[in-house]
Order: C-alpha cells, then structure tokens, then sequence
C-alpha cells in the first residue's frame, strides 16, 4: 500500500506557498474546462460509443498528466478479458475522471442522477452511455436499474460506486446493492478496486485542486460460485466491501462511537451497515 499526504497535513503547509496553490488551482481548473470542451465536441461530432469513450479516455489521461497528478494503475491484469463489473470506494468528484482514464474503453460508467441535470457534463455523460440511477424515488430507480441490468445483459462492462456518495470524513461508507445485483443477473464477476489520491487532489471539503499522485488498485475478481445462495447479491456486495477496506487504509465509517454495539467482524459490519 503506497503512503499518501493527507489532507490536513497539506493545509498545515508553509503560508508562503499559498500564492504557489492558488496559482496552480486555477491552471488546474482552466485546463480542465479546455480539455473538457476539446472532448465534448469530439464526443458530440464522432459516431459509436465506442470511439467517443476512447477520446474522453485520452483525454482524461492527458489532463491528469498536464496538471501533475501522475495515474498509476496496479494489477491492471487482474481485469477480465470478458464481461465483468467494478466497484470502488469513492471520495472525490475526481474519481470518474481517474476511471475514465484507468479503464479501458469498453466500460460504461453508473452515476447518480443529479450529474445529468449539470451543464455539458451531463451532455457528454449521455454521450458516452453513462447510466444514471435515481437515490431517492423509488418508482424512478426501479426504473433506472431495470435500463442498467439491460445494458450489463447485453453484455456490457459497467463501473460503480456502490457507496453512492463520499464524504468530508476518509473512510468507506455502507455500500448499496445494485452493482451486485446486476452482476448476478448478468452472470459476470465482480471486480474490487481502491482509488488512492483523489481526495487530496480535489477535497471533498472544498478548496482548489492540488497535485499530486493518484493510485487505482485492481483486487482480484470475485466469481459466482457454481450453486450461488438466494442472497447471492448480498453475498457479493460483502465480499468486495471487505476486500477494499482491507487495502483501503481508511477507517470503517460504518462503525463510528455512535454504534451501540459494533459487530465483531468486518463481514458483520459490512453486512449490517448495508442493510436498507
């Protein structure tokens, strides 16, 4: 597990430096905005999914590069050939950037459906086949999971963050079941990850970005075994929290002081915390 600065030793920095951050926070945010619309034109211009998620690939990783936040992908081999789903813990609205970049071009990308009501980001997530879910009706998410499980019959690789959000607060929330659902449905594996970095390089508490280097771990997949239980989804979903918080590094928020009786294992806390 490679060591990060955290974000409260980055504020304690010399004051000097201030002019220094605030000088790159913007070049980070202008060069951002310029490759974004470079890529919203190509998205919008070229035909096949396909081809425009190989450009919003390029130039994710171009701007991660430009903007001095190195992306190092481990164990990329652990990918399947075929078919499979990957979850990761989430912690920074950089996160899909960093996916984008570390993934082939094969995977679609499952994001709640507030990003689809934002300007051109929503236009270019479209464009990609990006699906959004609903996290509060429950008519409308229905709805949204049923088009997703299509897509993930079909045959397609799908990427999400069954934590649904991030927080101020490092640490992995409980995560919700729909990533797990879909993979059984579909038949294909599960595929853990950790994405170390991103909550310094852009904080979820506010602020410019700073650079620095960003880390996605491929775990190894989790299969289907032969003769999977009635709560296979269940099963799975505990399986993969367990196997990312165990190489996280960052505490398990779903057993914070106000838990009146923390269960004994890691399984138990996993499986309680992402009971509905």
């Amino acid at each position: 597990m490679t060591s990060e600065p955290t974000e409260d030793s980055l504020s304690g920095s010399n004051p000097l430096l201030a002019p220094l951050r605030l000088i790159y926070g913007i070049y980070a945010i202008v060069l951002f905005l310029a490759l974004g619309l470079c890529g919203l034109l190509l998205v919008l211009l070229l035909p096949g999914v396909g081809r425009r998620r190989a450009v919003a690939r390029g130039m994710s990783r171009a701007f991660l590069w430009l903007a001095g936040m190195p992306l190092t992908v481990k164990s990329a081999e652990r990918l399947p050939a075929g078919q499979c789903v990957v979850v990761s813990n989430h912690a920074s609205y950089l996160d899909g950037v960093v996916f984008t970049a570390a993934l082939p071009a094969r995977f679609g990308f499952v994001i709640k459906r507030e990003m689809n009501d934002v300007p051109l980001a929503g236009l270019m997530l479209r464009r990609l086949g990006s699906h959004f879910v609903e996290r509060v009706n429950r008519n409308r998410s229905g709805a949204d999971a049923r088009r997703v499980l299509r897509d993930a019959i079909n045959g397609n690789s799908l990427v999400f963050f069954p934590e649904g959000t991030f927080t101020r607060t490092p640490g992995l929330l409980k995560f919700h079941t729909g990533a797990f659902a879909t993979a059984v449905r579909a038949g294909c594996p599960i595929v853990p990850a950790v994405v170390r970095g991103t909550r310094v390089a852009l904080s979820p508490r506010g602020g410019l970005p700073r650079p620095g280097r960003i880390e996605v771990q491929i775990l190894p997949p989790i299969f289907l075994q032969p003769e999977s239980p009635s709560d296979a989804a269940i099963d799975l979903r505990d399986r993969a929290r367990q196997a990312i918080l165990s190489e996280l590094g960052e505490p398990d928020l779903t057993c914070s002081d106000d838990t009146a009786r923390p269960p004994h294992t890691a399984h138990e806390r996993s499986a309680q915390a992402s009971r509905p």
